[in-house]
């Protein structure tokens, strides 16, 4: 049944993960206001701060998209030098939910030092990143193996084939994970609220936990130490870094 939603024709297929792409950023992007609105914030783009804030944001979860998904295939980083053409369309095609959530958190976070902005503002990104992670994923089950998000090979019974063979449904696994982290927001988050920006601090760590063990079930490129993939060696690092870095509110 599953099967029947995946496409297997190659222009489909990146039509119609593009379209869930632009549907997570851009419906995000609207949960993000409506959140603020609905507590009394102003938008991100009532003022040059926010502004300032948005700018960096975006440009840093589009470098840290491009930076990891270049880093997750070392057989590329040859092409720099050999092919030069099929190098930067591999970066322009490139893409990777982790190095946007990195990239993008290091934005906001350049941005608020440029806007003299100190407070914890990540709470506000929980849920339209949930939402997003929703959407994308719908996208990425639905390109198949045009996409190169699914799993290894499987005998599990809900294995699913995209063409090749019954496979783990690892966008499946992701947009299950993230749609009721995103239904339950309201009963775990309590937790958290005692201290601004906990739970995105949170969110970011479980999210890249996540990944580090999820993509164990993912076919790994060649190329990186244990066998593990260039994301997974980010995300150990991130959660290194987030640990590292965390310095509880004093009140």
């Amino acid at each position: 049944m599953l099967e029947s939603l995946v496409f297997h024709d190659q222009t489909k297929a990146y039509l119609f993960h593009a379209m869930t792409e632009w549907l997570a950023l851009s419906g995000g992007f609207m949960l993000y206001n409506h959140l603020r609105k609905h507590n009394g914030r102003p938008s991100m783009l009532a003022n040059k701060s926010g502004i300032w804030v948005l700018i960096f944001c975006l440009l840093g979860a589009g470098t840290g998209n491009k930076l990891v998904s270049i880093l997750q295939f070392p057989e590329l980083w040859g092409l720099a030098q050999t092919n030069p053409q099929q190098f930067w369309l591999a970066v322009i095609s490139g893409q990777s939910v982790v190095g946007g959530l990195l990239g993008g958190w290091i934005g906001v976070e350049i941005g608020k030092k440029i806007a003299g902005i100190r407070s914890r503002t990540g709470d506000d990104f929980v849920a339209p990143i949930l939402l997003g992670l929703v959407i994308g994923r719908t996208g990425c089950f639905a390109a198949g193996l045009h996409d190169g998000t699914y799993g290894m090979h499987t005998d599990l019974p809900w294995g699913v084939d995209f063409g090749d063979g019954a496979r783990h449904p690892t966008q499946l696994y992701e947009w299950l994970m993230a749609l009721i982290a995103l239904i339950l927001l309201p009963k775990w988050r309590q937790f958290f609220t005692h201290e601004q920006g906990l739970t995105f601090r949170v969110l970011m760590f479980g999210y890249l936990l996540w990944r580090l063990l999820i993509d164990g079930l993912k076919p790994a490129p060649a190329g990186w130490w244990f066998g593990w993939s260039g994301i997974q060696w980010v995300c150990i690092f991130g959660l290194i870094i987030i640990a590292a870095t965390y310095r509880k509110t004093v009140e």
